[in-house]
């Protein structure tokens, strides 16, 4: 047995029966990334000392009797845009690449001081989170794990590709418009993207703050419960947490879901969905059905209106947070310039890269006089609108299960040049963001070529518990969770 094929749940049993230390199973977890991350690339960063020294600090805390939580010497890895102290942290942008934060975001406090974590290092990413398929990072691409010559989803691309690869436990990546749960869906792994508020975003390098999430990406449901029991909770550095009761997610795990009502929403099985697709979700519905949940078509009428909505909102809150990247402060600065004017301009053409230089102009292009009322304002109003579709829909029913992606991982460059394309695959995702509600994406069947296909369940605010007790309920009933990329280490797939 190789102990990085081990669950969260496995490896921290078995760690606190001693069958093995920290120290092995983050050594399990590193070489597994040496012999595979030539054709993977998830990391921006190693880390590997550091956690070969946090795996120290857990097996002598468990020679000495010390209760340990859960998570407590599982290797993981962290988002790029996540703040971890004296460690690197690039947004994968030229901008930010010899930026060392000199302090914690709040959930990488949480995990590697209050949990007892074990970091590998920092996760490769679409530059400043902007982008559907790790591509527009300014180091390397991220391969899918299934298909080296397919994307591995994005913007956190590198957080589901690095889980799915068997390279590290579990991750946590930033949801911005389904920067989570696609790269999921394209991965074959399971993507949380919880509640806005009910993680903190303190430390998290802003994109769009309003629509911006923290959350976790695993191999398995229950690992999501713990590593959501970890991270979930208000925090007073963050003026948008919300000061919440939490359960215990993984004690409130049951696969009985009998009762619970499910609607399906036609608009997101109109046109532009991969027939495969389509019936692969139809399948996991019907399974639903089967274990006793009530399945019942609904309308979300201002679905059509999410996507112009999301891509307004996001650019002006991107013009507006990646503003403070002149090159006065911190981050990259032109070699030589003029003036003060000369050197924002060469600072910022230099660094940013084409997508990001793409969103800032257009955030400033729809909050400029004349186009305010005309753009955003009409967004904000839209945003209502989607809102409320959700409430109503919730009125009815208690989630609602949809595709996570019109389609399978898609190859490189295909849809690069053509930004709508790319645009279009988080049709399915972004209205939750809009909404701030949270959603869940789990593995639910394979394509013809042994693609995986993602299902996404959403829920109301809060809803976290139901979402996961539902998604643990198919997951036990059904094998797909089990299936892994086969990596030859030598040769690839």
């Amino acid at each position: 047995m190789n102990l990085y094929d081990l669950t969260i749940q496995q490896a921290a049993k078995m760690l606190r029966q001693r069958a093995f230390t920290a120290q092995e199973l983050t050594e399990s977890a590193i070489g597994r990334i040496e012999s595979t991350e030539k054709f993977v690339n998830s990391f921006i960063t190693f880390e590997f000392d550091t956690a070969l020294k946090q795996a120290k600090k857990v097996d002598e805390a468990i020679s000495q009797g010390v209760s340990l939580p859960p998570l407590a010497g599982i290797p993981m890895a962290i988002k790029d845009n996540i703040c971890t102290k004296d460690i690197k942290t690039t947004c994968a942008s030229r901008m930010l690449e010899n930026f060392y934060p000199p302090y914690d975001a709040t959930v990488s406090k949480k995990l590697i001081s209050d949990n007892y974590g074990v970091m590998l290092g920092k996760l490769n990413m679409d530059e400043f989170a902007m982008g559907s398929s790790t591509e527009t990072s300014a180091y390397h691409k991220t391969a899918n794990p299934w298909d080296f010559n397919r994307v591995s989803g994005g913007s956190s691309g590198g957080a589901a590709a690095a889980v799915a690869a068997k390279q590290v436990f579990y991750s946590l990546g930033s949801d911005t418009g389904g920067s989570i749960r696609q790269p999921a869906a394209f991965c074959g792994v399971v993507g949380l993207k919880p509640t806005y508020g009910a993680i903190s975003r303190y430390g998290l390098i802003a994109y769009a703050s309003s629509l911006d999430q923290i959350g976790p990406i695993t191999r398995n449901v229950s690992d999501c419960a713990s590593v959501l029991n970890a991270i979930a909770g208000h925090d007073e550095l963050d003026s948008t947490s919300v000061n919440h009761s939490w359960p215990d997610f993984e004690a409130e795990l049951l696969s009985d879901i009998r009762g619970i009502k499910i609607g399906i929403p036609k608009e997101y099985f109109d046109q532009g969905l991969d027939e495969e697709v389509k019936s692969t979700i139809n399948e996991a519905i019907g399974k639903l059905a089967a274990l006793g949940a009530s399945i019942e078509s609904i309308s979300l009428p201002y679905t059509d209106y999410a996507l112009s909505a999301y891509y307004i909102i996001s650019c002006a809150e991107a013009s507006s947070n990646l503003a403070r990247f002149d090159g006065v402060k911190y981050g990259y600065r032109t070699s030589a310039f003029k003036d003060l004017e000369d050197l924002y301009c060469k600072t910022r053409s230099e660094a940013f890269g084409k997508e990001v230089k793409r969103r800032i102009m257009l955030g400033n292009f729809v909050l400029s006089s004349g186009y305010y009322d005309a753009y955003y304002l009409k967004a904000l109003k839209t945003r209502t609108l989607i809102k409320q579709d959700f409430d109503n829909a919730f009125s009815k029913v208690d989630l609602i299960v949809s595709p996570t992606t019109p389609c399978v991982a898609f190859g490189f460059g295909e849809k690069l040049d053509d930004p709508l394309k790319m645009y279009l695959t988080d049709v399915y995702t972004v209205p939750v963001n809009i909404a701030g509600i949270p959603a869940l994406s789990m593995p639910c069947g394979f394509d013809k070529k042994g693609m995986p296909i993602g299902m996404q369940i959403i829920g109301k605010h809060f809803s976290e518990s139901l979402l996961l007790k539902v998604a643990y309920a198919f997951e036990q009933n059904t094998e797909h969770h089990q299936k892994s990329p086969i990596i030859d280490c030598e040769g690839g797939l």
